[in-house]
């Protein structure tokens, strides 16, 4: 049973400021919320220590927030001048959206969606049906994450990061 979390409406104002806003200190979130500063900072603390932030970059628990189904879609689009940039937007439109990449190859969009529950799921899917100009979608669920570089950079070489920069 997951546990639940004692969180109120300043709270998911100040989450909001974060991830919406990219405010990214105590000053900028009380600025974006009206918030008074010392009230940001200790409600920041408390939310690490529930979990629910990470670190201090202001990552998010996501199964700690409610969003522990990631769906990765396979989005087929009909072709047409400007398609990539006008049904692109729509795909990123769609609620629980969070990703949204135009391919190469076979697949016109890879979209991957961070969502509550299987519900939410069969919605997202019907949201995608709905955008004219999409002729399928393939959707899968991850089981597991094997890895999920939070800082890309990470996974190279100092001498290869020396290479690209120079």
């Amino acid at each position: 049973m997951e546990e639940e979390l004692d969180v109120d409406q300043k709270d998911l104002d100040i989450l909001a400021a974060i991830g919406t806003r990219k405010a990214t200190s105590s000053k900028e979130i009380s600025d974006e919320t009206g918030i008074p500063k010392s009230t940001v900072h200790y409600r920041i603390q408390q939310l690490r220590e529930m979990g629910v932030l990470k670190n201090d970059l202001f990552e998010l628990d996501l199964e700690k927030v409610g969003l522990s189904v990631t769906v990765i879609s396979e989005v087929f689009a009909e072709f047409e001048e400007g398609y990539h940039t006008s049904i692109g937007e729509k795909l990123a439109a769609v609620e629980g959206v969070n990703q949204v990449y135009f391919t190469m190859g076979e697949t016109d969009f890879v979209v991957i969606s961070h969502l509550h529950d299987r519900e939410m799921v069969k919605r997202l899917v019907e949201d995608f049906e709905a955008i004219d100009g999409i002729q399928k979608t393939s959707s899968k669920f991850v089981i597991e994450p094997v890895k999920h570089a939070e800082f890309p950079i990470a996974d190279f070489d100092a001498e290869t990061i020396y290479e690209m920069l120079d």
